[in-house]
């Protein structure tokens, strides 16, 4: 089969819309799939790929500030990634609401990502019932946590932070998919971390799943940093196979 790599702007957002090349036009299983801090679309390519030989239409999209929304880096420490965050929320709706319009997508929405794509993926689940399947990849489900470790990090390096750095990120606490589990509602959802990150701690994704038994929910790890492999990779694509194509739609 082969796969085709489409460049778009919809709107103001490029992204690149990878589908097998013979069902340009037809309608199909939508996946959102997201790239991580300080990357851009096309670090996530191969992953697109391999979806869209399986009959999904993934769609690529750069975040704010990021690939060719290039922007300088505030010197504020958090303020673009959680500017860029907050950015692929406000946009995931018109993404599928764009697709959807053009009569191009089948009634089953995946998202997925890695690092900032992940923690992306987790937010999105708190608001968007009509997601059916996500996986997270590096991400953290708990992003309070998160900018609490940001917080700490920058205290420790002398960098500046505003005195009311939590009030400023308080729209944190409606997406944190840690305080409202049940938001994920029964739907399949894919957690991959390596035990050595780095960047984003393990632990989060850990105690998240630890505290949250669910039959849906698949979590697998290893011993790897920040980074990942090939075989991540076909294990992401082979969980939308096997959760997202059969699935009803809603």
């Amino acid at each position: 089969m082969k796969v085709v790599v489409r460049k778009r702007m919809v709107g103001n957002i490029p992204l690149l819309e990878v589908v097998a090349e013979d069902k340009i036009y037809e309608p199909l299983p939508l996946i959102i799939y997201y790239h991580g801090w300080q990357t851009a679309k096309e670090l996530v390519l191969t992953q697109g790929r391999k979806l869209a030989a399986q009959n999904f239409r993934v769609l690529l999209p750069d975040a704010a500030n990021h690939g060719e929304r290039k922007t300088k880096t505030s010197e504020i420490p958090s303020l673009t990634f959680w500017d860029s965050i907050q950015t692929n929320l406000y946009e995931f709706g018109y993404l599928v609401d764009y697709f959807e319009n053009l009569g191009l997508v089948r009634d089953k929405i995946g998202v997925g990502g890695i690092s900032m794509g992940g923690i992306t993926t987790c937010m999105l689940l708190t608001q968007h019932p009509e997601i059916n399947v996500a996986a997270c990849v590096m991400g953290s489900p708990a992003p309070i946590k998160y900018r609490e470790q940001i917080a700490m990090h920058a205290g420790e390096l002398g960098f500046y932070l505003p005195k009311d750095y939590r009030e400023l990120t308080s729209w944190l606490e409606k997406y944190d998919l840690s305080l409202a589990p049940e938001k994920i509602a029964g739907r399949p959802v894919f957690f991959w971390h390596g035990t050595e990150d780095e960047k984003v701690p393990y632990q989060h994704t850990a105690d998240f799943i630890k505290a949250n038994p669910q039959d849906n929910i698949t979590f697998v790890s290893a011993k790897e940093r920040h980074f990942v492999q090939i075989a991540t990779m076909d294990q992401i694509t082979d969980f939308f196979v096997s959760n997202l194509e059969n699935i009803e739609g809603r």
